[in-house]
């Protein structure tokens, strides 16, 4: 064996660049594009096929920022492969720029570890379908607005024609189309030759240029072109590529741009503005008032679905007269009613029953919901929203069929929404504390981190390089910039929720996302024994997705990594964390109210659960704010008598609860309808009336308004009536009676308010964006089988006779051998301890090659260490194709 190191040189594929990485490399890329790992490639070869595929291309080209966007661009205008020095002046220019030089190297790393370009600074090689996305032609031109090199323009061009424009030029004729070609292609990236090129063009024909120079690149011209542009054809410095079309080449459009491939490069993110400051506690005490706001209409909106809420359409979800019913009676707009309709669904806490007659109502989560302190409520309701794919704001637009998205209904997933609402909220946390943000600098740089997504697709799918699909998961037909209306409903959801309070991210919703309290809400160590522990410094680490971005930078900095979805461990720790932070800040609920004289309650504050609960039975709700007005009725008496209350524990638990007097006009009020209430008796005949009292029986039946219900006398004391019982009862209390309804018994049938409630429900999964990032075990068991799968693939072995090396088959063919052969082969790497590369198909009929330690050969069985699979396996040996040995290592 020699031992001199022998030189390592370029690679020749992105396989062969793939093999140079580490692990930790391959994991890297696996991490950032999880369509690599499903299923795992069996090699690097595989893998590198893999990323190269248009599918998987685009979805990369999608997640890249608008700078590094802008290097791919330019490398696949370049020559192929491209020095960093080229790319460098396409991006920089001729006078260079020193933003564009500092953020190079991050591009060109973010390209390199992303699979799309590979070979080193001298040979920079972008992916052969990443550069036919991204490269100028006619369907589909380039972001760059540059056209055709001198070469592709003039493929088509006949040989006598294109030594004319050599002359023209200033050039000597050549022999050749390709020699007179290469010399044009020479005198158009000469900057001192070309620049005395056009200085003979007269100023006329300059001024065509100008207009093609930042493209588009082609023009079109009549069968007798003027003066102006007959001396740019005579030049070569337009081509025609059609009957009636010219284009600028590419090299002299570089030129008159002075090197630059785009006009405006951005290789540092917009900053994201200040809309204004408040003190940090101004606003955590709004987020927290904005919380309890969210509490409180969630619980309202389920109340009033409490005996049932509306049908669910045949195409599900709610009809528009039913949520414009339900904004009226939660006084909100019908967009704001719509958001809090689809979070409690998001939460779990309300769905359809399922039923013939299938309606929505409350879930029997709510209860478990209702009864937990108001900060684990509503970290339930915000961590619900942050990571659903919902979208609560496309509801009353059009789907792709032109058909009405309605709440509840289907077509409401948008798979970006959980990483732009996560991504807003960490630009918020960037911010000083109480700064509001600028809601147009906020869009603009999440364009500048999307912008194929901020357009709505992916890189070469239509004119202008890009798709015109929400490109965000189910759904399509959602128009133009999805991700900037993501980003707007994003900060006017967080506002009504409390996670922001007047614009400004709170310091629960700070907790929400997972980041460290700021330094003015730092408590003593020994407050914060119970709570999980939070960096404090540089040298604490954050889950890539609780990572803040680097503050902004005076000179070009890599842009933040691209953020993954919190575990649920990880989730449920920052929601313990918010409601740490919230609860001091929600008002202690009141186990009293004030009567008056005026027959209403009023509720200084917010009420405990149980006195809330039966206020709500015993009263209607007449306004609410910092103090609930709440007035007594005949009707709202007669519904907690009808829930099983009776007058006596009605007036104890006014007396209770109460910290004035018992006004008198209520107490007689109470006892009135209490007198009245069950006097009369309905039941299912169809439905018929009981009372004792036949006097009153006649009065009912000479009363105008019964002529609806059909009632006739069966008994002096019983009514028949043609109705149903419910509307027997309707019917008769609007009539002014207080009839109970009776069950088939003959008792009173006590009715509550929380009867109606769905089977057991889950909430909505939220509908993935691609495959899922891989966790780190998944990972580590990626990289070890795609390693293992390269080494059987790759592995040379010793050369049998008739073949000219050892390097295998060179085919990807499984080995070939007798079994006789197979055998002997197997029993003496036994005993000598080789390792053994050999070809197996397994009991579905998959075949595999693998690189073994054999063992034990016994029964028509091979025991050895795989090391593809890096564990011990047995093998049949009627399923081994073939074997061969492995060569031995030369370094």
């Amino acid at each position: 064996m020699s031992t001199e190191e022998k030189p390592v040189s370029a690679p020749r594929s992105l396989a062969e660049a793939l093999r140079g990485r580490d692990d930790t490399e391959l994991a890297a890329l696996l991490r950032s594009r999880p369509d690599l790992v499903t299923p795992v490639p069996t090699d690097l070869t595989q893998l590198a096929t893999r990323a190269g595929t248009r599918a998987s291309v685009v979805r990369a080209l999608d997640r890249l920022d608008r700078f590094t966007l802008q290097t791919a661009q330019a490398l696949a205008v370049a020559a192929d492969p491209a020095p960093y020095g080229e790319l460098l002046g396409l991006l920089a220019g001729d006078e260079g720029d020193p933003a564009v030089s500092a953020a190079l190297p991050g591009a060109v790393r973010t390209l390199r570890e992303q699979a799309l370009v590979w070979g080193g600074d001298d040979r920079l090689r972008l992916v052969r379908t990443a550069r036919e996305l991204l490269s100028p032609s006619p369907q589909h031109p380039s972001p760059t607005g540059l056209g055709p090199t001198v070469r592709e323009a003039t493929a088509g061009m006949s040989p006598g024609r294109i030594q004319e424009i050599v002359t023209a030029a200033g050039l000597p004729s050549t022999h050749d189309a390709v020699s007179a070609v290469a010399a044009l292609t020479a005198l158009f990236t000469d900057r001192e030759r070309m620049a005395a090129l056009l200085a003979e063009v007269p100023f006329e024909s300059l001024e065509v240029l100008e207009r093609l120079v930042w493209g588009p690149p082609y023009g079109q011209v009549t069968a007798d072109p003027a003066t102006r542009l007959r001396r740019l054809l005579d030049r070569g410095l337009l081509l025609p590529t059609a009957p009636g079309t010219v284009v600028l080449p590419r090299e002299v459009a570089l030129h008159l741009r002075g090197g630059r491939a785009h006009r405006a490069v951005e290789p540092v993110p917009p900053r994201v503005g200040a809309a204004a400051t408040h003190s940090p506690r101004t606003v955590d005490a709004t987020a927290a008032g904005q919380a309890y706001t969210a509490l409180a209409t969630v619980e309202e909106l389920l109340k009033d679905w409490d005996e049932g809420g509306p049908a669910v359409l045949r195409s599900g979800g709610l009809s528009v007269r039913d949520l414009k019913r339900t904004a009226a009676a939660l006084d909100l707009p019908e967009q704001v009613a719509a958001f809090w309709v689809e979070l409690a669904y998001l939460s779990g806490l309300l769905a359809s029953d399922g039923e013939a007659d299938e309606r929505y109502a409350a879930t029997p989560a709510y209860d478990t919901w209702r009864e937990r302190p108001a900060a684990e409520r509503w970290t339930t309701l915000a961590a619900a929203w942050l990571t659903a794919t919902r979208t609560p704001g496309l509801v009353g637009g059009r789907d792709a069929k032109d058909h009405t998205l309605s709440a509840l209904g289907p077509g409401l997933d948008r798979s970006a929404a959980p990483e732009v609402r996560r991504r807003v909220l960490m630009l918020l946390a960037e911010l000083p504390e109480g700064t509001a943000p600028d809601a147009g600098s906020v869009a603009e740089r999440l364009r500048w981190e999307r912008p194929l997504r901020a357009t709505g697709g992916a890189a070469g799918s239509g004119p202008t390089g890009t798709d015109t699909g929400s490109g965000s998961g189910s759904g399509t037909g959602t128009g133009h910039d999805l991700r900037s209306r993501l980003a707007r409903w994003t900060l006017t959801e967080a506002e009504m929720l409390g996670v922001t309070g007047r614009g400004a991210l709170s310091a629960h919703g700070r907790a929400l996302l997972g980041m460290p309290a700021p330094a003015s809400k730092a408590q003593p160590q020994a407050e914060r024994a119970d709570r999980a522990p939070e960096p404090a410094g540089p040298g604490d680490r954050l889950p890539v997705h609780h990572r803040p971005a680097a503050p902004y930078p005076d000179s070009p900095a890599p842009p933040p990594p691209a953020l993954t979805a919190p575990t649920p461990a990880e989730q449920a720790a920052a929601s313990a964390a918010a409601a740490r932070l919230l609860a001091p800040q929600l008002p202690e609920p009141l186990d009293h109210v004030l009567l008056q004289a005026d027959l209403t309650a009023v509720a200084p504050g917010p009420l405990r659960r149980p006195l809330a609960d039966t206020l709500g039975v015993l009263a209607d709700v007449e306004s609410k704010g910092g103090a609930t007005v709440y007035r007594f009725t005949p009707g709202s008496v007669r519904r907690a008598l009808d829930a099983g209350r009776a007058a006596a524990d009605l007036h104890a638990f006014l007396a209770a609860h109460s910290r004035t007097p018992v006004p008198q006009p209520l107490t007689y009020l109470i006892d009135d309808v209490a007198r009245r209430h069950g006097h009369l008796r309905v039941g299912a005949a169809s439905a018929y009336v009981r009372c004792d009292d036949d006097a009153m029986l006649n009065e009912i039946l000479a009363d105008k308004r019964a002529a609806e219900l059909g009632l006739r006398r069966l008994a002096p004391t019983v009514l028949a009536a043609q109705a149903d019982p419910i509307g027997l009862l309707e019917g008769l209390r609007r009539m002014g009676f207080a009839p109970a309804a009776e069950s088939a018994g003959g008792d009173v049938l006590v009715t509550r308010a929380d009867a109606r409630r769905t089977p057991p429900r889950t909430a909505p999964e939220p509908v993935p964006e691609g495959p899922p990032v891989p966790d780190d075990t998944l990972l580590a068991a990626a990289v070890r089988a795609v390693r293992a799968g390269d080494l059987a693939s790759t592995a040379p072995r010793k050369a049998k006779d008739g073949e000219a090396d050892g390097t295998g088959t060179g085919s990807g063919e499984l080995p070939r051998t007798g079994v006789a052969e197979t055998l002997a082969t197997v029993q003496a790497a036994v005993l000598t301890g080789e390792t053994l590369w050999i070809g197996y198909v397994n009991a579905e009929g998959a075949a595999s090659q693998r690189v073994i330690a054999p063992v034990r050969v016994e029964g028509g069985f091979v025991t050895a260490y795989d090391h593809t699979a890096d564990a011990v396996r047995t093998y049949p040996l009627h399923r081994i194709t073939g074997v061969a040995e492995l060569a031995d290592d030369e370094n």
